[in-house]
């Protein structure tokens, strides 16, 4: 037993945090000359949309602020939109948090600064094969994807001068359908028996999105039905 905790500590690496990204890269890649594309036709420039990219750092937040853009919104209402869309980070960061105690301070904040829903389910499924994670791994999975990710949407960028509605080519609906290709990964690691408690833990998030949705915005609704299931997941789980 201990060689086998030993044999899967030391292939937590950075080399294997890239490998372990590549099955994703088509997600970043395919949803990052998305952006760059629908970036293009929102009057952004390559530049603009390399810095957007580079700084921001969140596909859903970035559609986002180009819609806000084009509708002529303030400043403050991008930046308040841009931080309520990404406050889920905060929850996938907590989430992982409790496997880096170990880590240095700087460490932590690597792993937590380039956090995205991608990284933390690949994360998430090494958990469940490995039992533990290391910052080495985490470095190697989130700056592969953050390179990719910034690369594809300067393409895309690029790419979008040639391409005027991006709709037409069904470029809007890349980012979720990357969400859904992440949602069938974790499924498949779903143990036969806590099957029954995943379908009404679902249930009970479209309930919650639904019900929330009509009182809230979406972006602040899945936050707070997000809290409210993963609570009611954490107590039925016991």
């Amino acid at each position: 037993m201990l060689t086998d905790s030993v044999g899967r500590s030391d292939s937590l690496t950075f080399v294997q945090g890239f490998r372990d990204c590549v099955p994703t890269l088509f997600g970043y890649i395919s949803v990052g000359i998305a952006f760059g594309i629908v970036g293009t036709a929102s009057h952004l420039s390559i530049l603009e949309i390399t810095l957007l990219s580079a700084s921001v750092y969140a596909g859903a937040a970035q559609f986002a602020i180009c819609a806000l853009l084009l509708a002529g919104s303030p400043l403050s209402a991008i930046v308040f939109s841009a931080f309520i869309i990404n406050l889920r980070n905060f929850l996938l960061s907590a989430a992982l948090a409790p496997h880096f105690t170990k880590e240095s301070f700087l460490h932590n904040i690597g792993v937590g600064i380039l956090m995205t829903d991608e990284s933390f389910g690949v994360a998430a499924t090494k958990l469940k094969q490995f039992g533990s994670l290391s910052a080495h791994w985490m470095h190697g999975l989130n700056l592969t994807a953050y390179l990719f990710w910034n690369l594809s949407c300067i393409v895309g960028a690029v790419s979008g001068q040639w391409i005027s509605d991006p709709e037409a080519w069904g470029l809007d609906f890349a980012l979720p359908a990357m969400f859904l290709g992440l949602l069938f990964l974790q499924l498949e690691h779903v143990p036969t028996a806590k099957w029954k408690l995943y379908a009404t833990l679902m249930l009970c998030m479209i309930a919650a999105m639904l019900g929330l949705s009509l009182l809230f915005s979406t972006h602040i609704a899945v936050i707070l039905a997000t809290v409210i299931v993963a609570s009611v997941g954490v107590v039925l789980d016991k």
